[in-house]
């Protein structure tokens, strides 16, 4: 790897890379640096090691995901592009160095094919107008492209035309949605989807499972580094396995569209895996993942807040599990999700943070109900940002 920086004409203006003149073996060194000071000392109690971070052998065209606000430009044109850094001003992008190549294109001919039209851009300020933002999601490993049109209200104006005209000009287009949000909001998408071609979400695979990906769906942006910190999650239940006959209990916490436990039961067939995710609709989509992967029989979901759930099962005694992996939201988990795992007397502990700050508070209080902290491994999910994730795996003492 060499010291080789990236240069991009809008970097200063749109913010979003903000280390991206730093040479990435920089970047990943003080990465390493951080995590290291971060869990100093959580990690010198239990004598537990820091990992080397995972980074990308080549940092460029990593994000499968790219959007775009618009607004009302001069002359009836349409504006896109990114939001400058701190503001609501919009910023014109014609290639991003850290998306899916096909994406940008696709979103900047939305602009201009509702130029054509004569379909109004949202104007923030008032409310008003139609086309609020564009979202497209590539196939890491399949062709599928899924864009999502999100508007202020039901209608699409010449809905028809608009699609023929977007797909004549991207016939790679596999799919194209609209999301309704009509609430005056920062929030991009809203609840309500409608599908306008194709069948409305889209396909991916990671670590041999493939996933349906709606509209809505959260599914992480950057699927190189997402097989990576699943297959760690994956060699830490596997370390966690006992060995001999019988079913191996995997609890998926905060779950989404059951990705991570999908992932763990599909390389050993003595994993059972219940995730719980209180967001409805992800269940329901986890379950047809399950299906698809035909892991129906060893995985199942429910739709449960995860503190409610394992308060729940702690206090009944009915159900235990050998292993908690649990990827929480920034906020982390909470002290009662904790103390259930440690009621229920889990051996293993995976736990895989977007955070990690809140990670190291929720570590040090696993650590004062007689958790070990054994290893803890950061991933570089998003080069060229400040931004890292971390896997640890702690065990129960004794």
């Amino acid at each position: 790897m060499g010291f080789k920086t990236y240069t991009c004409p809008i970097a200063k203006a749109c913010g979003g890379c903000e280390w991206l003149a730093v040479p990435y073996p920089i970047q990943l060194r003080r990465k390493q640096k951080e995590v290291e000071k971060l869990f100093s000392a959580a990690a010198e109690r239990d004598h537990a090691t820091i990992e080397p971070i995972r980074g990308m052998e080549d940092p460029r065209a990593f994000r499968n995901k790219a959007a775009t606000p618009f607004a009302p430009g001069k002359g009836g044109r349409i504006r896109s592009g990114f939001f400058a850094a701190g503001s609501h001003r919009i910023v014109r992008c014609d290639s991003c160095l850290v998306e899916d190549p096909r994406a940008r294109d696709i979103l900047n001919d939305v602009a201009r094919v509702a130029e054509r039209l004569g379909i109004r851009a949202y104007q923030e300020d008032r409310g008003r107008g139609t086309l609020r933002h564009a979202i497209v999601r590539c196939g890491y490993a399949t062709e599928d492209i899924l864009l999502t049109l999100v508007t202020n209200g039901q209608r699409l104006p010449r809905e028809r035309e608009f699609v023929a005209e977007l797909t004549q000009r991207h016939p790679e287009i596999s799919s194209i949605a609209q999301n309704i949000n009509q609430h005056r909001t920062n929030a991009m998408l809203g609840r309500e989807c409608k599908t306008l071609f194709g069948s409305g979400i889209m396909h991916d695979k990671l670590l041999g499972c493939t996933f349906e990906i709606s509209p809505t769906s959260f599914y992480q942006t950057n699927p190189r580094q997402t097989e990576v910190l699943y297959q760690l999650s994956i060699d830490a239940c596997q370390q966690a396995a006992v060995s001999g006959e019988g079913n191996f209990n995997v609890l998926d916490a905060y779950c989404g569209t059951g990705t991570i436990g999908m992932c763990i039961a599909k390389q050993d067939g003595s994993v059972h895996v219940t995730g719980v995710e209180q967001v409805h609709d992800a269940v329901d989509c986890a379950k047809r993942n399950a299906r698809a992967n035909s892991l129906d029989q060893r995985a199942r979901f429910v739709a449960a807040d995860a503190t409610e759930y394992m308060n729940s099962i702690a206090e009944s005694g009915k159900a235990s599990f050998d292993v908690v992996v649990m990827d929480p939201p920034r906020a982390g988990s909470t002290p009662q999700f904790l103390d259930g795992v440690t009621h229920m007397g889990t051996k293993t502990v995976v736990y895989v943070s977007c955070n990690p700050k809140t990670q190291l508070r929720d570590i040090e209080h696993l650590q004062r109900r007689g958790y070990r902290l054994r290893t803890l491994t950061p991933v570089d999910m998003f080069p060229h940002t400040k931004h890292i994730e971390t896997v640890a795996l702690l065990t129960k003492r004794g």
